[in-house]
């Protein structure tokens, strides 16, 4: 039986470890945290930080094949796991240029894969020179993750909301929609799409607030956005499973925003919504299995359910009940003990065949269910 270890033990390695148990592997889980939300669903659990060299390569050794739940993992360590002979998933030369946005950026560029013009800064005086090109968005270069290290940077006086470090300010796009398009590879380079899925973020937050599975868009525009996401992964030349998400402008130009190399939180619904979930076919990829069918059972929508504002402390679901009396509604809590502003601490995916029912449940989701703490 294969050995399989996941770095990382948020509610993607529960997801991925759920969807374990259909498949003839033995799973092994690091994290700091033993009460992580994956911790109790692994085989064999390791204390460790995913970061840290030392614990990386230790666990490496226990094991055939390596995935990983988030990028910020210590890739040297991956690269020697890889030389000695442990399966990366993704390959960490994939994975190191993903982490950095510059690295990213000129990916794109060196590919002709299309994308936002950019400069790079190496501080936040460098932004004194190019306001010329505000508005424009401000990434920095390593660690920003879930809406951090990410400014709108409009005028002159919204510089010093920039980072003093290496970072990325990329030309705002007049956006129409923002797609993401999961896709599968295997070591034989066979590939497998996902229907696009149309994402609504949170303005104030700037994370995913609630999404629409498959997108609606003109068949020309669904080409376009299918074959860059084909280049995307097969430029990367690592197996595994990316999230390539996109803008489409009010021209009907796609650019790519930026790629998760694994498996991503526009792809949850695929759980109920379609014949095999982003989890089971990261699995197949592993195990050297045939690449699933990633058509739709039904159309989908997914409401995030994020801690509420002015809460910190133990979580309590506020509205559960009625939100599990709806039909055709599947509801997924993490298991995270602890709730605070923003943070993600479930999903719920609604079926349904009629897209004006999908965003009426959703908003109604949105109203009914409440994360909140004993404490504000």
């Amino acid at each position: 039986m294969l050995k399989v270890g996941i770095l990382g033990g948020g509610q993607l390695g529960r997801m991925l470890l759920q969807a374990a148990a259909n498949y003839p592997v033995e799973t092994f889980l690091m994290e700091n945290d033993p009460e992580c939300p994956a911790a109790h669903l692994c085989h064999h659990f390791t204390k460790g930080d995913i970061k840290n060299f030392d614990d990386v390569y230790g666990f490496g050794k226990l094991v055939n094949a390596i995935t990983i739940e988030i990028e910020s993992v210590n890739e040297e360590a991956l690269e020697k796991l890889d030389r000695e002979g442990v399966k990366i998933y993704p390959r960490p030369s994939a994975l190191k240029l993903i982490k950095n946005k510059i690295l990213q950026k000129q990916f794109y560029k060196e590919h002709e894969i299309p994308t936002s013009a950019f400069v790079i800064t190496e501080n936040i005086n460098a932004l004194q020179s190019h306001e010329n090109f505000f508005p424009a968005v401000h990434k920095i270069a390593s660690g920003g993750y879930d809406g951090r290290g990410v400014q709108i940077i409009k005028t002159k006086a919204d510089i010093r909301l920039g980072f003093d470090a290496p970072a990325v300010l990329e030309k705002m796009v007049n956006i129409d929609k923002e797609i993401s398009l999961i896709v599968a590879i295997n070591e034989k380079g066979d590939t497998a799409l996902y229907p696009p899925v149309d994402m609504v973020f949170d303005p104030h937050l700037n994370l995913l607030d609630y999404q629409l599975s498959p997108a609606a868009l003109p068949e020309k525009t669904l080409w376009k956005i299918e074959a860059i996401a084909r280049k995307v992964v097969k430029e990367l030349k690592s197996p595994g499973i990316f999230a390539v998400e996109m803008f489409v402008d009010r021209n009907g130009d796609v650019h790519v925003n930026e790629t998760a190399p694994r498996v991503h939180n526009s792809g949850h619904h695929s759980i109920e919504a379609n014949f095999c979930s982003q989890f089971d076919m990261m699995w197949r990829v592993i195990l050297g299995y045939p690449l699933g069918n990633t058509k739709h059972i039904m159309p989908a929508a997914i409401v995030n359910l994020l801690g509420a504002e002015g809460y910190s402390g133990d979580a309590h679901y506020e509205g559960l009940n009625d939100v599990l009396k709806m039909e055709n509604v599947f509801v997924h809590i993490y298991r995270k003990k602890q709730t605070k502003p923003g943070r993600k601490m479930g999903h719920i995916t609604i079926l349904s065949k009629d897209k004006q029912d999908l965003v009426f449940t959703a908003n109604k989701i949105k109203q009914a269910i409440k994360v909140i703490s004993s404490r504000k």
